[in-house]
């Protein structure tokens, strides 16, 4: 059983869901994937425990704070392979970006490889099942493309600069380029 709520947050409504006490969702209204994760039935249950701890921990960060992501207890699913691009993720400080590549040579040398895909990565992040709180944003093309964000450029862009981040050397990419 899984349960939901929803927030109202300066880049849109979002949606949460969790599985018993963890944290198993948070996308953006149509965000691409959205709600991919959860197999079976969803009550919504805005006053469940986690949800309403994820409720406060999106208030303190939309508030310009950087609450911790060990605030939270995250159990999204994927594969092994996932779970080590999101683990990663969980390790980009705020306000900083790293490429797909820097992550793909991370991964690489996890699994004793010589390298690792750019878009093998690409695919995990994008299917990133807990958005904002494992900062996929923070990730650009190595050119500098704010590519790949299932929750849109705009969004991503708007969470960047709310971080902080410099984002005078990232663009947007060509219309048929993101990942």
């Amino acid at each position: 059983m899984f349960y939901s709520a929803h927030y109202s947050s300066p880049v849109g409504m979002i949606m949460l869901a969790a599985k018993g006490p963890n944290l198993v969702g948070l996308w953006n209204e149509g965000q691409k994937y959205h709600g991919a994760s959860l197999r079976g039935n969803v009550t919504e249950k805005p006053d469940w425990p986690v949800l309403m701890k994820a409720k406060e921990w999106l208030d303190a960060y939309f508030a310009g704070e950087r609450p911790p992501i060990s605030a939270l207890p995250l159990s999204p699913a994927g594969s092994a392979f996932r779970q080590g691009v999101w683990e990663i993720l969980c390790g980009i400080p705020y306000g900083m970006c790293v490429t797909y590549g820097d992550i793909a040579r991370k991964m690489a040398a996890l699994m004793e490889k010589e390298s690792m895909s750019s878009q093998a990565v690409g695919g995990a992040v994008g299917h990133n099942p807990i958005s904002i709180v494992i900062p996929c944003h923070r990730v650009v093309g190595s050119n500098g493309s704010l590519t790949g964000y299932a929750g849109g450029l705009t969004t991503k862009i708007r969470l960047l600069e709310l971080e902080g981040a410099d984002t005078s050397r990232f663009f947007v990419p060509a219309k048929g380029t993101a990942l």
